[in-house]
């Protein structure tokens, strides 16, 4: 793990690498009432509407993204919070909604496959019909093509026309050696994301990720749900024909019939893939699959609202959630609705508390504070990635985004997890924040699930901006706490991208309550000052 800048350090460390910039003396501001402004009673209203039957779990172009929309308009508008774009709250995000036909099976060595319990499987490229006819099947490892850790999974092969099957998460995880790639912490090469993209560069016809539980950090349910029904995507001038032709997933059960069907070991191949570049050709099996698409373009928006500074409105403090959720599957007996009340009516809830913290503060702040609910993340951060490379505030006017995704709902913690520590100067910022409310900062608690790769901030952070992810920690304040975690526990993960995410009597909000406190402090505190944080040298965004 990187070594984080320790408190006694803070302000030399702040004022160091930025340049000519030094901090301003400024009259004390009170902000103890804008502080304690933020309560879980307001949190609560705010999650309970927005995850409600009435949006419709929050799918982006749906009635529910209206109602979303429609709600932040209302609620920031009430604080006195201006439209971020010109005269306008949102921006428009054109997209294109592929719709994969369930009426599909894999056929791969005489058997076939069936879609949802064996396998998930669509298609990126903007076509009503994408198939894989006989195609060659090949195991590439973990798939992974990485000059600087002197990997390449598909060294000295071809596999144009072919298809590709790869191993969930990278080599790290695997071997939990902190020598091979960043050990138990997965990387960008372990992502699914990435997996398809390196695929498609090598000219595959297909791509196969192998779902097994704990290096994807989550059940066969969440492809079950994540990755069927409409599937958003940006509207390109090749209409994604650079895309593999089918990509997805199957569960383990399935890859180790396919190793055993062609003579091989899956457990064995594992092992050898985690030792470093590899690939094996899987004899006579080839697969073949017909995906029949509904395409439909479409447009979303991603919510943008700024109060503006006092003396330096062109600099941004930038606070941001996604707003999106699954929306609803009619093809279901019952309840139809993905309301999304963790993931991320919480989120979002929590933009419009801060939002009024700051609106209610005795002085205004120099700085602007600019709030951005972004659609399409669970698509694949789509809103925050076209928001990047579209940007309304430019990213160098942007001096740090704080990013609030899935809040804490089960009680107060000692500690803050930060996912990314040690990434930039915003770590300590953070740790001055939690101090005074008894706490300390920890570590990613699940590092090998890379979730500093799988939420909003990771847009910002490639185009430069320091970006800070973080949520109450994993040590419960006190017994009654840890006793409730442990009663939570199995709902709030089984819930996950599932029907029963919905807002529960249950939970309780107050560690909630204190992230958001100590993120409207560092806010706030960013606000008054020259200052503009750095990423560690040892950051890959730091370039």
């Amino acid at each position: 793990m990187k070594k984080v800048i320790g408190l006694t350090l803070l302000t030399s460390v702040l004022l160091s690498g930025c340049g000519s910039n030094s901090e301003k003396t400024n009259t004390a501001v009170d902000i103890t009432a804008s502080y304690n402004s933020i309560n879980k009673v307001q949190l609560i209203e705010h999650i309970k509407v927005l995850a409600s039957d009435e949006f419709e779990g929050r799918a982006p172009s749906s009635k529910g993204e209206e109602l979303t929309l429609d709600y932040l308009t209302k609620q920031l508008t009430a604080v006195g919070f201006k439209p971020g774009n010109g005269d306008s709250f949102l921006q428009a995000v054109p997209m294109v909604s592929i719709e994969a036909s369930p009426d599909m099976t894999l056929s791969i060595g005489g058997k076939d496959y069936q879609y949802g319990h064996d396998m998930v499987m669509g298609s990126s490229r903007i076509t009503e019909f994408s198939e894989l006819k006989n195609s060659d099947l090949v195991f590439v490892g973990y798939g992974i093509n990485a000059p600087e850790y002197d990997w390449n999974d598909y060294k000295n092969l071809d596999v144009k026309g072919k298809t590709v099957v790869i191993l969930v998460n990278d080599p790290g995880f695997a071997t939990q050696d902190p020598a091979i790639f960043n050990g138990n912490a997965m990387t960008y090469y372990g992502r699914w994301t990435y997996k398809y993209e390196e695929a498609s560069r090598q000219g595959a016809e297909g791509a196969i990720i192998i779902h097994e539980t704990a290096p994807a950090s989550y059940n066969w349910s969440v492809v079950e749900h994540s990755w069927t029904g409409p599937q958003f995507g940006f509207v390109r001038d090749d209409l994604n024909k650079g895309r593999v032709a089918v990509e997805g997933w199957i569960n383990s059960d399935v890859a180790k019939e396919l190793f055993t069907n062609a003579g091989l070991n899956f457990d064995q191949a594992k092992e050898l893939a985690a030792k470093g570049s590899y690939n094996l050709d899987m004899g006579d099996l080839k697969a073949s699959i017909s995906v029949k698409n509904t395409v439909k373009e479409s447009v979303s928006y991603n919510f943008i609202a700024t109060l503006p500074g006092s003396t330096q409105p062109d600099e941004h403090i930038l606070y941001t959630a996604h707003w999106d959720h699954l929306g609803k599957d009619t093809s279901l007996t019952g309840d139809q609705i993905y309301n999304g009340a963790v993931d991320n009516a919480s989120g979002t809830a929590a933009l419009i508390e801060v939002a009024e913290a700051f609106a209610k503060l005795p002085v205004a702040p120099e700085r602007s504070i600019t709030i951005m609910a972004v659609t399409a993340e669970e698509q694949g951060l789509l809103g925050s990635k076209f928001y990047a490379a579209n940007p309304i505030i430019p990213a160098a006017k942007t001096v740090a985004n704080i990013n609030m995704d899935a809040l804490n709902v089960d009680g107060r913690s000692k500690d803050v997890s930060v996912y990314g520590l040690g990434q930039s100067q915003l770590d300590d910022y953070l740790t001055v924040a939690a101090k005074k409310q008894g706490r300390i900062i920890s570590g990613d608690p699940r590092p090998a699930a890379g979730i500093y790769y799988r939420s909003d901030h990771f847009a910002f952070a490639n185009i430069g901006i320091p970006a800070l992810y973080a949520k109450s920690g994993k040590v419960p304040v006190d017994e009654a706490t840890k006793a409730l975690r442990e009663q939570l526990k199995s709902s709030l993960g089984k819930c996950y991208h599932n029907l029963c995410d919905e807002y529960n009597e249950q939970w309780d909000l107050s560690g909630a309550v204190e992230d958001m406190q100590a993120f409207f402090e560092i806010g706030h505190k960013l606000s008054k000052e020259n200052i503009w944080p750095q990423w560690s040298k040892t950051s890959e965004f730091k370039r």
